[in-house]
């Protein structure tokens, strides 16, 4: 995927892109719901999954802060919060005064909620790999998969090589981007953008505990990390090719750096790094799990928009299920369309 877990900034959020009140209108209260709660149990497994095999990979808990901005005011933020409490899904409901008081911060609303984390991507990705090679799986990279055909026995797929290689079951996590057979015009490539400052960065108290995101389109979100830093993205803008525009790179920082400025008074000065990637998203900020179409035993997952770790975990579940024969009960929640 061309670095996607490179590109990462590891905000594990049980929040999607698209809010509880508005995922309602689109798919109906039943399933809306449900899609919530996989996605706070999804973060809670991977939370627990790293704690069990002793990954290091600086994985913290943290609440969230979702502010209001020019998408979603104080009044969307309202009906959001009775939302998540029709789904049991604990979310407090901050006013302005309240806002400001708890993390000096100026906006008309905000909701404070738990069941987020952040981490490592690159220690997160690299101790998984490693711990699934100690139980006997082998890793290959660099090979490119150029056909694949199914049957009722097999799948076998050929590579870029003439290689043939015949399987079980064959998984497509492609991730942000679209396998081209089965891609279609309601998803589209976003490019996004994202910075961190120097360690030890003076920073609100407050912020260490937090991840941070607001309700406006571009929206801008960030965070610390455990040495000091504040990680800061957002910017995006359609086109998958636009963040490989280097004369947009610093237009683009400094902008973040404005941004994150005028609302907190961080100041980050010049930039440690500064990165950018494309992502995929679906019309209703849905991942696509399950069979490839006409495909016995292939699947496919892809479409993660700005929640890649938690749709990774929740498509690990669902997808294994499958393999080892029980049906997860929420499969019907994240069609390939």
């Amino acid at each position: 995927m061309r670095g996607s877990t490179m590109a990462s900034t590891a905000m594990i959020q049980h929040e999607i892109d698209v809010p509880l009140h508005m995922l309602t209108r689109m798919v109906g209260v039943k399933k809306a719901q449900r899609v919530w709660q996989r996605s706070a149990h999804a973060v809670e497994a991977l939370v627990s999954l790293v704690r069990d095999l002793e990954l290091k990979c600086a994985l913290e808990r943290k609440r969230t802060l979702f502010l209001s901005g020019e998408e979603y005011g104080a009044r969307a933020l309202h009906a959001e919060v009775d939302a998540r409490t029709r789904a049991g899904i604990k979310a407090e409901l901050l006013d302005a005064a309240t806002l400001r008081e708890r993390h000096g911060l100026h906006r008309s609303a905000a909701i404070d909620s738990a069941i987020s984390a952040s981490a490592d991507p690159a220690q997160l990705t690299a101790a998984l790999l490693r711990n699934a090679k100690t139980h006997g799986i082998e890793i290959a990279a660099g090979v490119e998969i150029k056909d694949v055909r199914s049957s009722d026995e097999d799948v076998v797929v050929s590579t870029s090589e003439g290689q043939i290689i015949t399987a079980n079951h064959v998984v497509f996590c492609t991730g942000y981007e679209f396998l081209e057979t089965i891609a279609n015009k309601s998803q589209k490539l976003i490019s996004t953008w994202a910075l961190a400052s120097r360690p030890r960065l003076k920073r609100p108290e407050w912020l260490d505990r937090y991840l941070v995101w607001e309700g406006s389109d571009p929206y801008l979100y960030f965070r610390a990390t455990p040495d000091g830093r504040v990680i800061v993205g957002g910017e995006d803008e359609d086109g998958e090719d636009a963040y490989k525009d280097s004369s947009k790179a610093a237009t683009k920082a400094k902008t973040l750096v404005e941004k994150l400025g005028d609302l907190t008074g961080i100041s980050i000065g010049k930039p440690d790094f500064t990165w950018s990637a494309a992502f995929g998203v679906t019309p209703n900020g849905l991942p696509m799990i399950g069979h490839l179409p006409g495909m016995k035993n292939v699947f496919v997952t892809m479409g993660f928009g700005g929640n890649g770790i938690t749709f990774s975990q929740i498509a690990a579940d669902i997808i294994s299920s499958d393999i080892l024969g029980h049906r997860d009960a929420d499969w019907d929640l994240f069609p390939i369309h």
